[in-house]
């Protein structure tokens, strides 16, 4: 596909994803109350709602369909998964076992957490359909890497209002940047979701969630697996491995707190303390 021809369809992709977003959260948030199981306690112990996370898988969705032929099925599966997978550990999520250490002991236990069903689902999908894309052995173990990394990546920065949507946001524009057309639609998708999504999340009335945060994470992971030479999809793979590991020993929110730069870029936007 010429880059002429992407264009208007990644475009497409991009407003679709952020027009079903904002629909079906109008729409959730206008129905029936959900109950408890659909609330929680944010950083600053106000009250959010989870229903941000099922609005954004909507217009991921709608937005993975639009965003061309090409592996467009895999792709559809890939995310569903993810959105279902995330949004099973927001409702029936088991708290108390943190990061991938923690679920690991846990596994060590006897326990299997929501947490576990969730790593191991995600890395499925995401097995299955970078096979469905890639023929080498190499391209698809680098796309799995790339997808269940990416979603969980995103996922981890889904700690303070809108930075998950943000880090989204900045990386749907690197993605376009690429030379090659096969994932610019899908990140185009991703930015318009993540766009949609900021308001309610800035504005503390809604979290992202696993079901959300992850679904960007998936759509990114598309699009960076399904683009690009080899080297840079392998020098993306170890990036996302890099900050996954770092995770485990470095509290983001205490990195960005302490760089200015960084700092005002999270803070933009969010209610005042």
């Amino acid at each position: 596909m010429s880059r002429r021809g992407s264009g208007p369809r990644a475009f497409v992709a991009g407003a679709l994803g952020a027009g079903v977003t904002t629909g079906a959260w109008t729409a959730l948030v206008a129905g029936p109350d959900l109950g408890d199981r659909w609330r929680r306690r944010n950083y600053r112990d106000r009250e959010v709602t989870l229903l941000l996370g099922p609005a954004v898988a909507a217009g991921a969705l709608a937005g993975a369909a639009a965003a061309g032929p090409n592996g467009r099925q895999a792709a559809l599966g890939v995310v569903a998964t993810t959105a279902a997978v995330g949004l099973y550990d927001d409702l029936y999520g088991d708290r108390h076992a943190r990061g991938l250490a923690g679920h690991l002991r846990a596994l060590r236990e006897g326990r299997v957490t929501t947490g576990m069903v969730k790593l191991v689902s995600i890395v499925a999908a995401a097995a299955i359909g970078s096979a469905r894309c890639h023929r080498h052995p190499v391209d698809a173990a680098l796309g799995t890497v790339l997808i269940a990394g990416t979603t969980n990546l995103v996922n981890l920065f889904d700690l303070r209002p809108g930075r998950a949507a943000k880090v989204s946001l900045i990386a749907a524009a690197m993605l376009r940047r690429g030379r090659d057309d096969a994932g610019r639609g899908i990140a185009t998708a991703a930015g318009g979701v993540a766009l949609a999504a900021l308001p309610a999340d800035l504005g503390e009335v809604a979290m992202l969630g696993d079901c959300g945060a992850g679904t960007l994470g998936s759509l990114l992971g598309w699009s960076a697996a399904t683009s690009g030479s080899r080297a840079r999809r392998a020098a993306i793979a170890v990036g996302v491995v890099g900050l996954t590991l770092a995770s485990e020993r470095v509290s983001f929110s205490a990195v960005i707190d302490g760089h200015p730069a960084l700092r005002a870029l999270d803070q933009l936007g969010r209610q005042p303390a």
